[in-house]
């Protein structure tokens, strides 16, 4: 089952497993009915508004269209300006240098299965990691977890967390706005959610997950000006993991009842990222 959780330091290792993949994200999801019937009640029905689409837009979709009989017409496709939009739903992670922190220079990587997955792999089978994420088996297990975000809309970037050169951390980096996190969390538009594990045993329990967490919030908030918040939700049982996540910035907002786990709901706010 996908993982909800970030990990941190001690067995600073892993994140959890979950309910919510951030690469399937329904994006329909709300934070409350009782708004939706509040809003429908006072809604007039004569308050409606007549929409339409402008008349020049309309001539541009009908000369995409074509003018030929019904089996020679080319299929209707929006304009050029409709279409060209930015479709990387992160600010392309892709591009985001690397960044300097105590502990040395960190990237985020984005995963190449071809590439990645023997790593991955391993690092799900370590039974600290898999207690939480639960991706422990076959790499066929792993290359599907990873699969389904790469083919997705791009609401969840699968990372390696590069420090110093060296591959040591697996990371997702995920539009929690979009998520079916946001079936049982308030959440504002553009709310960034974090995934992590430590990979190597030799890097857990010296405060790296801590560290890091910072580290990539902050690089999140940098790269991202419309977020306003990072999310996390890591398992209350994983408390190595929400004591790294207190550490590094983050507050602790709420319990919440997941499918899958009771969670601890962690936010690091803009506003505070100077204060925490």
């Amino acid at each position: 089952m996908p993982p909800t959780d970030a990990t941190a330091h001690a067995a600073d290792a892993t994140d959890t497993g979950a309910d919510t993949s951030p690469g399937t994200a329904d994006s329909s999801a709300t934070a409350s009915s009782d708004s939706e019937d509040t809003d429908s009640e006072d809604t007039d029905s004569e308050d409606t508004l007549d929409l339409r689409l402008p008349d020049e837009l309309i001539a541009l979709f009908a000369a995409e269209a074509g003018t030929g009989g019904a089996r020679g017409r080319t299929p209707v496709t929006a304009p050029a300006f409709i279409t060209a939009v930015d479709d990387d739903l992160l600010g392309h992670v892709a591009e985001w240098r690397p960044t300097v922190t105590p502990v040395g220079v960190f990237q985020l990587v984005p995963v190449q299965v071809e590439r990645d997955l023997p790593l991955v792999t391993r690092w799900m089978n370590d039974p600290v990691v898999a207690e939480f994420w639960e991706l422990s088996g076959p790499r066929a297990v792993t290359e599907n977890h990873l699969r389904a975000q790469l083919s997705g809309d791009g609401r969840s970037v699968p990372c390696l967390g590069v420090l110093e050169g060296t591959p040591m951390s697996y990371w997702e980096i995920y539009r929690a706005d979009l998520d079916p996190l946001a079936r049982y969390v308030p959440l504002q538009p553009h709310d960034t959610g974090i995934h992590l594990l430590i990979g190597e045993v030799a890097d857990r329990g010296r405060k790296l997950g801590s560290t890091l967490l910072r580290s990539v919030a902050d690089l999140v908030l940098d790269k991202r000006p419309a977020c306003a918040r990072v999310i996390a939700e890591p398992d209350l049982r994983n408390t190595p993991s929400v004591a790294a996540f207190l550490s590094a910035g983050f507050r602790f907002a709420a319990e919440v009842d997941l499918p899958a786990k009771r969670a601890a709901l962690m936010i690091r706010d803009r506003p505070l990222r100077n204060l925490l």
